[in-house]
């Protein structure tokens, strides 16, 4: 079975790789910071994560910089 994407998962913006706008995969996922294995639970963050399906060039973006 062939997963299809959604149309509202992509989003064109701007690629520095591609040099022009193209469409992207954007999602937020939930990211442990800490490198220790004691209280990960406290170092999660959420991050805006795109992929431009042209290049495969992803890039993140912490979403809370409190």
């Amino acid at each position: 079975m062939t997963a299809q994407r959604s149309a509202f998962s992509e989003t064109v913006e701007s690629c520095e790789d591609c040099g022009e706008s193209t469409p992207h995969d954007v999602r937020i996922e939930i990211q442990t910071e800490s490198k220790k294995s004691e209280n990960t639970e406290f170092s999660r963050e959420p991050y805006r994560v795109a992929e431009c399906l042209e290049c495969g060039e992803t890039t993140s973006k912490r979403m809370n910089n409190a």
